[in-house]
């Protein structure tokens, strides 16, 4: 086999480390010098790197050219005649995703996240949403919060990456409800996921602990990215918009070779926004390469690496009067200091190898290693108004305290497993064995200080004022307890500026070392028999908390559970299956949470179990999918505050929640040039039972979960006459009022219900296409969740995107 051509080389790695030195260099700068100025050095120098990849691939497929290979004439000829080559299509299904999706349009056909092997969605005994990178190019969508609006039962908890699934809670920064390519990975908390180098964002509802081990009992989130493609396809495309937003992207794929057994991909993005919200401003750079090598029919590789650098601030949403509504402050108003920063590294680097031993027999590793680190200092709410020198509150002054912290994570992931396909007389088999190990770790050198509370006569604070030992206190002017961060006055509009962190009087934590790791072994059979497909599947999961990692009073809490799957699918006719699925959860208590004396455990792990049926479908010549399910979601053990005023720290766990409700999606193509997508969902999520069955929360919908969620995105394009190629596209989003953290909080709010209207119009001409999306165009005000009125997160106003694309 012929080597790469050296042009073939330079245009991957010399994109790749232009970028990561260009990132080295301005960080550098950021530090030292003037940040505009750096700005727009990285705007010169991002532009001019892509433009140096596209000229090193043009004098590469001229270089081809002036030798005589008519390579570059084969890249471009049509999709059958290049998936004909060798080894690429050796297998109708992958058994691990090495090849990028084939398929142009909002339907996606198959998916790894529910079985751990290329399989038709259709025969998924359970409800899978996802999102294709057709839709969040034609959306305009950013990030994983903008679009999952298009799947049923998902909505965004707060501005965070932080949603409700089904009714429970699941965060970007658990292990547990986050996963990369099928793989648990490490990411921020803070801020929204990019979408500048993912081919498609899926969901699997309801508890996938039996894939996956631990596992958010509403379900979870998978982040597929882009793979290499056997065939040239490169875009670029520049995005300007509303609140001085600039987003870039590079996408460039194809083979490396004349036999196309060694492909590569290449994302690049930047990403800026001033935001709506003051002092919100936001900066990404991604840089995501991707390789992939099938030497023979029989063995493929793939490595997949993404650099992820964020600049900004955390949000920590809009605070509100104490006695007013959710209108009595603008929903511009935040928290944040001028010099408060947020600064967050993610670096994920994946390895993987499929083998086939035989027709029947293959072997499928994978190694993730993912790292993250946080670099916080910010001004937030204490979750508290400020105490009057009688005990009463002030509901326009919010007590303020300031956090300097710095965390670092390393995230370890290893999954193998055999897939053995054979069949028995009218049965046919498909077995799969594996074993996975996860690993995270904080690091040491993880570090924070705060400060907040009142200030004291001897020269501490306290966080609590008791106006009966008012003497102990500093007073202010007005006699009131002086607070130790400056308060917050939302009569005032100069609470936004540069703060003194060296008047603050700190208290430092010590963010001690831990280690969460777990062991799973798990064997799977997919059972097809005529019209029927069983999915049975088993789990033993070991998980053990070590807390004070690597000092000498090292204790290690190990929780373990075994998780059984029952599904089946029947196929009534060529367009109609009908599934139903048992299947239980696992998601085992915090590190933190074990090893507190004061929080009353040692607690049980959290358990759950659903039960789903359903349709799915295939219409218009499988151009359009459709699935309609019916669900009921119940967990226990959910650790709740007690109330115990002697030990504030003491937890209880919740007897049992119940989410049971309908879902419905459609997407895909109605006519060629007419796609939709489009989902409804009605979920009653509760706490229905406890100690009592007398708890404030007790019977109430859970926090930030709509009863009832509609969603519908079209999109045509005209393809005959004086308008031809010109497109539009149109789509509401509807909520029903949803609670914030609700019961047991004194400052609890009830968010709105609203209904939001997008539109888009679209241009191609040629290799060029230009796009227009209005997002909110009646500019309603409206809240996409939050906790109480210390803590209110509110959705962007009208705003407008102009897209520029050119493809080659």
């Amino acid at each position: 086999m012929k080597s790469p051509s050296l042009y073939s080389i330079l245009g991957i790695v010399y994109p790749t480390y232009y970028l990561y030195f260009c990132s080295l260099h301005i960080y550098s700068f950021i530090r030292f010098r003037d940040y505009n100025m750096v700005k727009r050095l990285h705007h010169s120098l991002l532009l001019t790197g892509i433009a140096l990849c596209t000229s090193v691939t043009t004098v590469h497929a001229q270089t081809d050219t002036s030798k005589g290979n008519r390579e570059s004439q084969a890249d471009s000829a049509a999709l059958d005649s290049i998936l004909a080559a060798p080894y690429l299509h050796e297998q109708t299904l992958q058994t691990v995703e090495v090849i990028g999706r084939n398929e142009q349009s909002y339907k996606n056909t198959n998916s790894f996240i529910g079985t751990k092997t290329e399989t038709p969605l259709k025969d998924i005994p359970q409800s899978i949403g996802y999102v294709t990178k057709e839709l969040v190019r034609d959306q305009g969508a950013t990030t994983v919060n903008d679009v999952v609006k298009n799947i049923s039962g998902v909505s965004p908890y707060t501005f965070y990456n932080d949603f409700s699934i089904r009714g429970f809670r699941t965060t970007g920064n658990r292990n547990s409800g986050n996963l990369v390519n099928g793989m648990r990975a490490q990411t921020s908390l803070w801020k929204q996921q990019s979408l500048a180098n993912i081919e498609r964002v899926e969901v699997i509802k309801g508890p996938a602990s039996a894939l996956f081990g631990n596992a958010s009992p509403g379900g979870v989130i998978n982040r597929v990215t882009k793979k290499p493609l056997p065939y040239n396809r490169n875009t670029v495309s520049t995005t300007v918009g509303s609140f001085n937003t600039l987003n870039t992207y590079a996408d460039f794929t194809g083979p490396l070779d004349k036999r196309h057994t060694l492909l590569y991909r290449l994302n690049i993005g930047y990403e800026h926004t001033d935001s709506y919200r003051d002092l919100q401003a936001n900066t990404n750079y991604i840089v995501a390469p991707s390789f992939s090598f099938l030497p023979t029919k029989r063995t493929r590789f793939n490595v997949d690496i993404v650099y992820q650098r964020t600049d900004g601030k955390v949000d920590r949403g809009q605070p509100i009067f104490g006695d007013g509504d959710l209108h009595s402050v603008p929903i511009s108003r935040s928290l944040s200091a001028t010099n408060d920063y947020l600064k967050e590294n993610l670096v994920n680097i994946t390895l993987g190898v499929t083998h086939k031993f035989t027709d029947k027999l293959s072997f499928n590793a994978t190694y993730l290693n993912s790292s993250y680190d946080e670099d916080l200092r910010e001004h937030n709410q204490a979750n508290a108004y400020v105490k009057l020198a009688d005990g009463s509150q002030s509901p326009s002054r919010i007590l303020m305290q300031c956090l300097i912290r710095q965390r670092h994570f390393r995230n370890n992931s290893f999954n193998t497993y055999f897939n053995y396909d054979v069949t028995t007389g009218p049965l046919r088999h498909r077995i799969l064995l594996g074993y996975d190990y996860f690993q995270m770790a904080q690091q040491a050198g993880s570090s924070a200080m705060t400060a907040g509370g009142y200030l004291l006569k001897d020269g501490t604070t306290t966080t609590v004022f008791k106006p009966a030992n008012i003497a102990r206190y500093v007073l202010d002017a007005d006699g009131n307890p002086k607070t130790n961060v400056p308060y917050y006055d939302l009569t005032s509009n100069d609470n936004n500026i540069e703060r003194d962190y060296s008047k603050y009087v700190f208290v430092s934590t010590a963010l001690t070392p831990y280690l969460q790791y777990s062991h799973g072994i798990y064997l799977q059979e997919q059972l097809e028999a005529g019209p029927v497909k069983l999915l049975l599947g088993i789990r033993q999961e070991f998980f053990t908390d070590v807390l004070n990692y690597k000092t000498n009073n090292e204790t290690h809490t190990t929780q373990h559970a075994f998780i059984p799957r029952i599904g089946a699918v029947v196929t009534i006719n060529k367009n109609l299956n009908v599934y139903g699925t048992w299947v239980k959860g696992f998601e085992p208590q915090s590190a933190s949470v074990q090893g507190n004396p004061n929080a009353g455990g040692p607690f049980d792990p959290e358990y759950s179990q659903l039960l789903e049926a359903g349709l799915k479908g295939e219409w218009f010549d499988k151009r359009l999918s459709t699935t309609l399910s019916f669900f009921h979601l119940q967990k226990r053990n959910t650790l709740y505050n007690a109330n115990d005023p002697a030990n504030p720290e003491r937890l209880e766990q919740v007897g049992e929640e119940t989410s049971k409700g309908i879902e419905m999606d459609i997407a895909g193509f109605i006519l060629p040039n007419w796609s939709i997508v489009a989902n409804y969902a009605y979920t009653h999520a509760a706490i229905t039972k406890t100690a009592t069955d007398s708890e404030k929360d007790f019977g109430m919908q859970r926090p930030n979960t709509p009863r009832n969620a509609f969603n519908i995105w079209s999109k045509y394009i005209i393809e005959t006459g004086v308008l031809h190629n010109f497109g539009f596209g149109l789509g509401l989003n509807a909520v029903s009022k949803r609670y914030g953290q609700v019961g047991r909080r004194a400052n609890t709010v009830v968010y709105p219900g609203y209904g939001l209207l997008n539109a888009a119009l679209y241009y191609r001409l040629h290799k060029l296409q230009v796009q227009l999306n209005f997002d909110n165009i009646m500019n309603k005000i409206y809240w996409v969740g939050g906790y109480d009125k210390l803590r209110s997160f509110p959705g962007a106003p009208r705003n407008i995107k102009a897209t520029v694309t050119y493809r080659f």
